[in-house]
């Protein structure tokens, strides 16, 4: 093959590979909708692995191979940029203000999403009920003061599905006005929670300590007041939000602090698998009988699903009455799953999937 047949062939693949490339993006659409409609990220790369696995196969040359992962590579990300592009507009609502910790979770899973700032809980779930917001991002768990009941109580009596489960690190700040230091620093503002985890730090300095709606909100005050002896006790995000500066890093006492929020959808995501690390939420009541709550879970072992999580929460309407919560690992859809949740509605009032997601990767 000469020079001119050489440039002739790759004129003809490079015009088969531009149709190929506007129909591996218009099925790259197709997944772009399917992850906005439940909340679902953008970056899977879990998914990504595979692609490579089972595609880089299909070339013999190895050193061709290597270039080829390269061509995957380049093409899946993007793809990915093209995602972005498309989940542009997806409205997420939280609770909260910006900068407080709800805002930093929902900003780093929908990075292109339009933000919406919610009074409560019940406020930021209706959104997402209603149609006014896609996605609700709220929290679950902390690692150090336990569930978050009244998101529990939503689950429970709500109609949205849970399609992702992430995990936010609390890192506390010591933030000042601009000029002001830390040994000028007189007293400090921040949520009663934040307040308590640097109990130990604001002790050491002798620090006045005062209460604020939230870290944002204690953020916001004292920028606003301008007062170099007063610092307040937030995230670095909050810091470059309201022009402040980081006086101390880190000066929680806790460094394992943690924070598990939860992405609420309209839709019902699909099932990750055991093979994929994935789990369900399911909650249901038992009957008021000797060994009710034993029964129940002798059925979710019996099918061979381990619990994550088990927890009781009072029910609202019905005083000493309660509802159970389970996180489990595995596939509550396929064949065992669908055993054991029919088992399970012959000893339970009442049984409901809440949702999945995915055990991997969940570390914002």
């Amino acid at each position: 093959m000469d020079l001119n047949e050489a440039r002739e062939e790759i004129a003809t693949v490079d015009e088969q590979m531009a149709a190929l490339f506007v129909r591996r993006m218009e099925a790259v659409r197709a997944v772009a909708a399917y992850k906005r409609e439940r909340g679902i990220p953008i970056e899977d790369k879990k998914q990504e692995a595979r692609v490579i696995a089972r595609c880089s196969a299909f070339v013999e040359d190895e050193q061709m191979r290597s270039f080829y992962v390269r061509f995957l590579q380049d093409t899946m990300d993007v793809s990915k940029l093209w995602q972005h592009r498309l989940m542009e507009g997806l409205r997420v609502a939280y609770c909260g203000v910006e900068g407080a910790f709800a805002h930093i979770a929902a900003t780093r899973i929908f990075p292109d999403g339009i933000l919406e700032s919610c009074q409560s809980f019940e406020e930021a779930y209706s959104a997402v009920e209603s149609g006014a917001c896609d996605m609700a991002v709220l929290p679950v768990e902390n690692s150090r003061t336990g569930e978050v009941g009244q998101v529990l109580d939503l689950m429970f009596s709500g109609s949205l599905h849970v399609n992702g489960m992430y995990d936010l690190a609390v890192a506390q700040n010591l933030l000042g006005v601009p000029g002001a230091t830390l040994e000028g620093v007189r007293s400090v503002i921040s949520h009663p929670q934040a307040l308590a985890q640097c109990h130990a730090y604001i002790r050491a300095h002798d620090f006045e300590a005062r209460s604020a709606a939230n870290t944002a909100v204690a953020a916001q005050q004292v920028a606003e007041a301008g007062d170099p002896t007063v610092a307040a006790i937030a995230s670095d995000e909050t810091a470059s939000l309201y022009g402040m500066e980081i006086l101390d890093h880190d000066i929680n006492e806790d460094r394992s602090n943690t924070t598990r929020f939860a992405v609420f959808s309209r839709v019902e995501g699909a099932s990750e698998g055991a093979n994929d690390a994935g789990a369900f939420i399911l909650m249901f009541t038992v009957k008021d009988e000797a060994g009710g709550l034993a029964k129940a879970i002798n059925v979710i072992g019996a099918y061979g699903f381990n619990m994550r999580v088990l927890r009781s929460h009072p029910m609202k309407d019905l005083p000493w009455h309660y509802y159970f919560y389970v996180e489990a690992e595995g596939d509550d859809s396929s064949e065992s799953g669908q055993r054991m949740v029919s088992a399970l509605k012959g000893v339970c009032p009442m049984v409901k999937v809440v949702g999945r997601y995915s055990t991997a990767d969940c570390m914002l």
